[in-house]
């Protein structure tokens, strides 16, 4: 039983690998012996080990303050009950936003120029994300927010540090306007007619089925408050991208739920009628609204159980593209959520001889209502919401597909990081051939799903024709074929 905590342990995401401290922890003890000031803070534990009281508000700022100095050369600080960060955490997004912005599968444009240019929605009188963005990486940044408190401080925060001032502007939110009610997007949301997007992109996209919404919680998280990107982004201005810590709780009484952490928060920065739900909704909204202005949406999610009905949500309003990761940081995890409205970057098939005829992967940790023909059905349902020809045979556990260059060109400009909700529990999308009329043009896979032991299953593809002139895509499609039974399978095991 002790090794098979082990190894779901080790499977738990890290620290990102970019992430300062991925190899090096904060150090208590010497940054203690460095900063006066923050050795009260610190104790020893029986084992030796110094720590920090985490209960303790002024611990967790002073140990802020003296990490962003101390490894990043920037003054700071908040006054009490501002929302204090920690640094690792914040670190982890902004190299998360960099791998989007480095990853080109959605093209720079040359609108925001040649410096990143980025967007904070709700930038705290920390200022964080604006201060690690153009520390770290030069970018400049506009952060809005709406109290004067946190105005006041994350200008202070900013002028504190000449080295990077002029990257950054702080935006003041006008409180007093209520957000407009966007027309049509009432209806798109809880099942009348879809929005269209505006914009001239012609991208296809292939969510599959999208979850039907629960119109009796999604109508009582309809968020009212101040403008968030719409009324707030002036009409000319282009970002290659925004970011949001946003408020994830419904009441300030849910936000005292965890007694082990104080990180202190006002109730502008911790609540929001509707909670972190709402909140996004309307930054998916406006994000369709403002469209092309931003290269890549992006915003932190508290709940997980939130993540699905978000990226349906953005499927509904016409999105290219939808990215999720996890922030890990001690005992605590968050998930990114990330999407754009701009056309993908046309992916090229490889017409070269592949370097293996067999690929796997290992599924592990899985419930235990996931067994092996369920993810069998997942893999035809994967295949045939692209538009592959699919033949499952349940005796051998396999799945053999056949697609034209344009059905691989399905997946590698789609990369969906989710498999429907209904996937592998339900019949196949009725548009699914499962005629296979193999040719040497064609892509032919056979997928085969074997359980090694409960709750682990060995997921292999063999390629069936080596001399196709499609065989260089096949470890391209394997791995986003893999990311996607990984997002489908393997999420939900580490639930908060």
């Amino acid at each position: 039983m002790g090794s098979k905590k082990r190894k779901r342990k080790e499977e738990r995401p890290t620290i990102h690998p970019k992430n300062k401290y991925s190899e090096n922890p904060p150090d208590f003890s010497l940054l203690a012996s460095l900063y006066p000031s923050f050795q009260p803070f610190v104790y020893y534990s029986r084992d030796g080990r110094p720590r920090i009281d985490w209960t303790d508000f002024n611990a967790t700022r002073e140990l802020t303050r003296i990490l962003l100095l101390h490894d990043h050369g920037l003054n700071w600080w908040i006054p009490d009950g501002q929302l204090c960060p920690t640094v690792p955490n914040r670190s982890n997004y902004i190299h998360w936003v960099e791998d989007l912005l480095s990853s080109n599968i959605v093209p720079k444009t040359n609108s925001t120029g040649v410096k990143v240019r980025g967007f904070d929605i709700g930038t705290g009188a920390s200022c964080i994300y604006p201060l690690l963005g153009a520390s770290l990486l030069g970018w400049t940044f506009v952060g809005s927010d709406v109290t004067d408190v946190a105005l006041e401080w994350a200008r202070k925060n900013v002028s504190s540090n000449p080295q990077i001032s002029e990257l950054i502007e702080i935006r003041r939110v006008e409180s007093n306007r209520n957000t407009l009610c966007l027309e049509g997007f009432e209806e798109s949301v809880y099942g009348g007619s879809k929005m269209k997007s505006s914009g001239d992109f012609d991208t296809e996209v292939t969510p599959g089925p999208l979850a039907a919404p629960d119109l009796h919680v999604n109508k009582n998280k309809i968020y009212h408050g101040p403008p968030i990107l719409v009324g707030v982004v002036k009409d000319d201005e282009k970002f290659d991208f925004c970011m949001c810590n946003p408020p994830f709780f419904e009441s300030l009484e849910e936000a005292g739920l965890n007694p082990k952490t104080s990180c202190g928060g006002t109730p502008e920065e911790m609540v929001c009628p509707g909670g972190e739900l709402a909140f996004i909704t309307r930054i998916i909204e406006d994000s369709a609204v403002l469209n092309h202005s931003f290269r890549w949406y992006t915003s932190m999610v508290g709940r997980k159980s939130n993540l699905k009905n978000l990226v349906s949500k953005l499927w509904e309003v016409g999105v290219t593209i939808v990215k999720t990761t996890e922030f890990v940081q001690g005992k605590t995890s968050r998930w990114g959520l990330a999407w754009s409205f701009l056309p993908l970057a046309q992916m090229k098939l490889s017409t070269s001889t592949p370097e293996k005829n067999n690929l796997s992967f290992m599924l592990e940790g899985l419930q235990r209502q996931h067994g092996a023909i369920h993810v069998l059905q997942a893999v035809e349902s994967y295949f045939c919401s692209h538009g592959w020809s699919c033949s499952l045979n349940v005796s051998s556990f396999t799945v053999d597909v056949v697609a034209s260059k344009d059905q691989c060109d399905s997946i590698l400009k789609n990369e969906l990081p989710l498999l429907p909700k209904a996937a592998g529990f339900g019949p196949v999308p009725e548009t699914c051939d499962k005629s296979l009329n193999p040719s040497s043009d064609r892509l032919c896979l056979r997928i085969l799903v074997f359980q090694q032991i409960p709750g682990t299953l060995l997921v292999k593809g063999s390629l069936q024709d080596r001399n196709s002139p499609l065989s260089g895509a096949f470890s391209l499609i394997f791995q986003k074929f893999e990311e996607a039974l990984r997002s489908k399978f393997c999420i939900d095991k580490r639930s908060a």
